[in-house]
């Protein structure tokens, strides 16, 4: 890949969708809050809802958090507190990623087919909820057969060239060589990944960003006793 197709995937594509996730959230609760909702289909199709909707959110949740973890986390900060690299490796990013992974394909697949086969869903359902339930779906599979094909990766670790990667994008400085030895379906997984983080503020995902701060900070309900005539 030449210079300018690895500065355009790595460098300017990451700002871009990072740019369009701050200005598109900014927007969508400033000017189109009452759009804001989930859009819930319950009333059409419960049991299947129920299920995957538990799988994937839980799965997901664990997953993000996990990807935080991997990339924040510099590799000589374990080690110092004396986790090896191939402990990290087995326990966190094989053991449990996986199993946060699987959740949240089982679920995914389970809302995805509940989707475009049920007809009433079907029909209720906007482009945009049928493309990204399609693109969740391939970027949850990605990450999990790179977690899973790791093993396999040779002298390759993440933690030395993507995570470092990663980093570089928050100083403002990023290092966009470490990209080139890295695994294509790494590089594929982290752009389908940021193409969802940059158009999540446009689609019914972002009822994610909605925390019912009001019902912390309200007044307590007070009840009084009706008086005696």
């Amino acid at each position: 890949m030449s210079h300018f197709g690895s500065i355009l995937l790595w460098v300017i594509y990451p700002y871009a969708m990072m740019l369009s996730f701050v200005f598109g959230t900014i927007v969508r609760f400033g000017w189109f809050r009452a759009g804001i909702t989930a859009v819930s289909s319950e009333m059409l199709e419960k049991r299947k809802l129920m299920i995957g909707s538990l799988l994937f959110h839980v799965g997901i949740i664990l997953a993000f958090f996990g990807h935080v973890l991997g990339i924040l986390i510099p590799k000589t900060w374990t080690e110092l507190f004396g986790i090896s690299n191939e402990l990290y490796h087995l326990v966190g990013s094989l053991m449990m990623g996986s199993a946060a992974g699987l959740m949240a394909l089982a679920g995914m697949f389970i809302l995805t087919y509940r989707r475009f086969t049920n007809a009433r869903v079907f029909l209720t359902s906007s482009w945009s909820d049928l493309v990204i339930d399609v693109a969740l779906l391939i970027t949850i599979i990605l990450g999990l057969a790179s977690t899973l094909s790791s093993p396999f990766q040779g002298n390759f670790d993440y933690r030395e060239t993507l995570s470092v990667w990663a980093r570089s994008l928050f100083y403002l400085h990023p290092q966009w060589q470490l990209m080139a030895n890295v695994p294509w379906i790494y590089k594929i997984h982290v752009i389908c990944g940021f193409a969802i983080f940059g158009f999540f503020p446009y689609t019914r995902l972002v009822h994610a960003l909605t925390l019912p701060w009001q019902y912390i900070f309200r007044r307590f309900i007070v009840y009084r006793r009706r008086p005696r005539v």
